[in-house]
């Protein structure tokens, strides 16, 4: 062994290790999966968006050439129901879940027959021969309507399309504040349905051996664990002759945060034949059978003071629950729940959210997880009444925001802020921005009455993520809990092995990770591997969604880190003949104080621990360690953006000027990762802001289901982005970690809509219907000059 000096890993811009497998083609996608005997599947979608089936006959499929099977619902009804894991009130209406519709369809891409081939492009022909009749019933669409007396319903047997109703009212009544307040406003913002482009379609692959009754599953998911168990619940499978692997994964952003029916059916197929199966959706597929996002109606009313302090606010959401309740659908709005009085004091809160089934795609987590939708209400109404009250939005803003001194501190909607620096963020983003600069400008263009408007959009915001901790998941009636798990083994040679519980895909974890462990122990960042994805290679975890990876997986590796050096340190001082408490340990290398020269690095240690000729009495021969993580606390990132945008008045083209965004994420691990979650998130919420949006027709047919259709923006849409970052670390981890995955999409939706109208205002215009594009930007200058 030779003695290293290591330097500090975290907080270096360390490149990801995961980039060479990455950019050279050498990854293991789940569709480059290939088994002996491998069949492929194909599945039949409805065309409509609700009916019943009156009849379905898939023999004429199963005369063509290379097809070995065809099953209808029916045929595969021994499947249990899809899981919803988030109930979120006792009373909750939650209708089965077929994996694969039976008698009745209700949106178009449900699945109604499964087609098995030799291969892909013979399962997918096989399709057109299957032969359906359907019997149309009225779609649910408009979700004030779909609440009405008499309107038709998605499940006829629950004898409403209202799912639920959960109310969160804090502090004083609200009715009471509205009396005492001197200025009201009254606003309704509305969210589209997006859908989510992960780079990787989804696709999963079941290889069955047949002789012990085990099953090994690959699947493009963001959740090997919980995927694991809801499908031993789903099938009958006995949860240990399941094996779930994610391999690598193209990007999720939610849409992988699910139990599919695909994943179920794939099972099912492999059951029945006894052969491998394989499935992988085309885009266009994905588009009607991947789950959307957001969807949802808000309504707001702000109470203040005419000097712009708070009163209180009161939010009525509709939120579109599509045909059926999927993994935790319920539950997303229920997170943004929390976020609405965002970073301000208020005397009163009440929210209300409605659940309604409609015959859409289900809806569920996407990119913020209700968050973001949270967080555009508060933004824009804050901007509403900063107009109104002829003051300065950001100056508003101060007036209402807590003291960094302020800090811990406990919101009107339950949450105790561990820690933020709301001015410091503020102000560092102002400069980069030249507010003040830009502002006058503003003022002569618009005295000028140039018809290309400059509008400055404000953004301040915070978010609750790093899902745990479990007993506040218990309250909020969450099937799951929020730990983590982690484990380091120290091989012999003085490598490393961190096993995690998380499940990247695209977040950079192994290189992170790998930091993490390599400061701990004092070994190079490069002898460090990453063990993950594997129900059996990595058997305990919770996987990873909504910001949580590094706020309770990456504090794992770090105590289990801390673990395995506590343990070598008995070894090391047994070795040198020392106590304990009088051995450093720096850089790797444990020294007796004062007898410098008297030292064991710790991959000695792990050497000797493997030969065990030597160790304390009673000592395992290993140093190994794991440690499960349940947080107290959510953390909470914080930010402030800045959105310059010039609207042309006459064609409504609208062009991003310059955008300034001042995130705090707590410490920073690797600076480099960071700055790509920011930017991605920043492209998908510009992206609804101005250009995603799913529409159905008057029937219920998606035509937005290609991306010829559904305008993903490209780089080339994009603008340059100034990002800077402060730092008040979290106070409710060791590594004073908060999550980054979200904050970017949640910050800068509100900051270019708000832009939008801020250029607008002087025109009359109040608000633009996302995604603002240049028809409606146009159309808004005409309603208002009218």
């Amino acid at each position: 062994m030779t003695d290293q000096t290591v330097t500090s890993e975290v907080g270096r811009a360390r490149p990801r290790k995961e980039d060479a497998r990455l950019i050279t083609g050498q990854t293991n996608w789940t569709d480059n999966i290939s088994v002996g005997g491998l069949l492929h599947l194909a599945i039949l979608r409805s065309p409509m968006a609700h009916a019943r089936i009156q009849r379905i006959d898939v023999s004429p499929a199963l005369e063509r050439p290379g097809v070995v099977a065809a099953f209808t619902g029916r045929d595969l009804d021994g499947l249990g129901s899809l899981p919803c894991a988030w109930p979120v009130t006792e009373d909750i209406v939650l209708p089965d879940h077929p994996p694969i519709a039976v008698d009745e369809v209700r949106y178009a891409g449900d699945p109604v027959a499964v087609v098995v081939a030799r291969d892909r492009y013979t399962a997918a022909d096989a399709l057109e021969a299957i032969e359906v009749d359907y019997e149309p019933l009225p779609p649910v669409l408009d979700l004030e309507a779909a609440l009405a007396e008499g309107a038709p319903l998605v499940h006829s047997d629950k004898g409403t399309n209202r799912s639920y109703v959960w109310p969160l009212k804090t502090g004083e009544d609200f009715a009471t504040v509205r009396q005492r307040a001197e200025v009201t406003l009254k606003r309704r913002y509305v969210h589209q349905r997006l859908i989510p482009n992960a780079m990787e379609p989804r696709a999963v692959v079941v290889s069955p051996l047949a002789a012990s009754g085990e099953y090994t599953l690959y699947s493009a998911t963001q959740i090997p664990h919980i995927l694991r168990i809801m499908l031993a619940v789903v099938t009958g499978i006995p949860e240990h002759k399941l094996r779930v692997i994610a391999p690598d994964v193209g990007g999720g952003f939610g849409s992988k945060l699910q139990v599919y029916g695909e994943e179920a059916i794939a099972l099912a197929v492999a059951r029945r034949t006894g052969r491998p199966v394989k499935w992988t959706e085309s885009r266009s597929e994905g588009y009607l059978a991947t789950h959307h996002g957001r969807g949802m109606i808000q309504d707001l009313e702000i109470a203040a003071t005419r000097d712009g302090r708070l009163l209180g606010l009161k939010v009525d959401l509709l939120a579109d629950m599509g045909a059926y309740l999927m993994l935790v659908t319920p539950g997303i709005p229920i997170l943004g729940a929390f976020m609405y009085p965002a970073i301000y004091k208020m005397d009163s809160y009440d929210f209300t959210c409605t659940g309604v089934f409609t015959t859409r795609t289900p809806t569920d987590a996407y990119r913020g997880a209700g968050r973001p939708e949270a967080t555009y209400a508060i933004e824009r109404i804050m901007d509403e009444l900063a107009a109104e009250l002829d003051m300065d939005p950001v100056e508003l803003r101060r007036r209402n925001w807590i003291g960094h001194e302020e800090f811990p501190y406990t919101t009107i909607a339950g949450l105790t802020y561990d820690s933020g620096n709301y001015e410091a963020a503020t102000g560092k983003a102002m400069a980069l921005f030249e507010y003040d600069k830009l502002r006058a400008e503003q003022a002569d263009r618009n005295a000028r009455g140039d018809t290309v408007r400059l509008g400055i959009g404000v953004s301040t915001y915070t978010e609750m993520c790093g899902l745990a901790p479990s007993r506040v998941l218990r309250d909020l009636r969450y099937a799951a809990g929020g730990w983590e798990a982690a484990a380091i083994r120290m091989l012999p040679t003085g490598k490393v092995e961190v096993v995690t519980g998380t499940s990247p895909h695209g977040q950079g974890h192994v290189t992170s990770w790998s930091q993490i462990a390599a400061d701990v122990l004092g070994v190079p960042f490069e002898d460090v591997e990453v063990v993950h994805g594997d129900t059996k290679a990595a058997p305990q975890g919770m996987d990873t969604y909504g910001s949580r990876s590094l706020a309770v997986g990456g504090v794992a590796v770090h105590h289990a880190a801390h673990k395995v050096v506590s343990k070598a340190r008995k070894i090391a001082a047994h070795l040198l003949e020392a106590s304990e408490q009088d051995l450093d340990f720096a850089d790797g290398v444990f020294s007796v104080k004062g007898s410098p020269e008297a030292r064991k690095t710790i991959q000695e240690v792990a050497f000797e621990t493997f030969t065990s000729h030597d160790l304390p009495d009673g000592m395992e021969p290993t140093i190994n360690a794991e440690h499960l993580v349940d947080p107290d606390n959510f953390s909470y990132p914080h930010g402030t953006h800045l959105c310059a945008v010039e609207v042309d008045t006459e064609t409504g083209r609208t062009h991003i000027r310059s955008y300034v965004c001042v995130d705090d994420v707590g410490r920073v691990i690797n600076p480099m990762i960071v700055e790509g979650q920011v930017h991605g998130g920043l492209a998908q919420g510009i992206a609804q802001a101005l250009y995603e949006e799913a529409v159905y027709d008057d029937e219920g047919n998606l035509v937005t289901g290609t991306m010829a259709d559904y305008l993903v923006p490209s780089a080339a849409d994009l603008p340059d982005f100034v990002t800077e970052r402060t730092q008040t670390p979290a106070t409710s981890n060791p590594l004073g970690v908060k999550g980054v995955g979200e904050a970017g999409t949640i910050a800068s939706t509100p900051a270019v809509v708000n832009a939008i109208v801020d250029a607008l205002r002087p025109l009359g215009v109040h608000d633009v219907r996302m995604p603002c594009t240049p028809e409606r930007v146009w159309r808004a200058v005409r309603e208002a000059r009218s």
